[in-house]
């Protein structure tokens, strides 16, 4: 099953899940308990933190819920942060989630030194889901912003041809994987 996040960022080919990781969690938990899907593949858009370049393909199984006080040691969690769906244990840019957009990039550049190197607000409630009910997950992001001062407008500029990437190349993975 294909999933996104929703309001402007939906697919023709995805099921909206809804925004942030509350909502996202809620609606995927219920559709999970209702109707287990054998794979979830979420596609969305992501902001950078800093060498994933605009309108780059990220791919991951890998995400982390990491908020910026951490980054300057104001804040710690007992809770599992990291979560992955990477059984063959390779190497990928782990996405971070959270509630709001970062906009510091001297701070947020300090994620690059943990694997971190992208961000969407979905990515980790959908692989805890995910992973709660034993369900292969992964994701496909394109970059439309860096993580700075122009984050939103720049979101703004480069959505929908983010969008229009993300459509191509979901369909030309789904078509490499009905060839095998």
């Amino acid at each position: 099953m294909i999933i996104c996040a929703g309001n402007n960022e939906t697919f023709e080919f995805a099921t909206p899940m809804g925004v942030g990781l509350i909502e996202s969690a809620m609606n995927l938990t219920r559709l999970c308990l209702f109707d287990k899907p054998d794979f979830l593949l979420f596609v969305g858009s992501a902001g950078s933190y800093g060498d994933a370049k605009i309108f780059d393909i990220i791919e991951s199984k890998t995400a982390s819920n990491i908020e910026l006080a951490f980054l300057s040691n104001d804040a710690y969690t007992p809770l599992d942060n990291v979560i992955s769906t990477n059984i063959e244990q390779k190497k990928e840019i782990i996405v971070n989630s959270s509630n709001y957009i970062s906009t510091n990039q001297e701070l947020t550049k300090k994620f690059l030194n943990f694997g971190i190197g992208i961000e969407n607000m979905e990515f980790f409630s959908v692989l805890k889901i995910a992973q709660e009910f034993n369900i292969p997950a992964g994701g496909v992001f394109c970059i439309t912003n860096y993580t700075n001062k122009d984050a939103h407008s720049d979101f703004i500029k480069n959505h929908e041809k983010a969008k229009e990437l993300l459509t191509k190349h979901v369909k030309n993975r789904i078509k490499e994987l009905t060839k095998c």
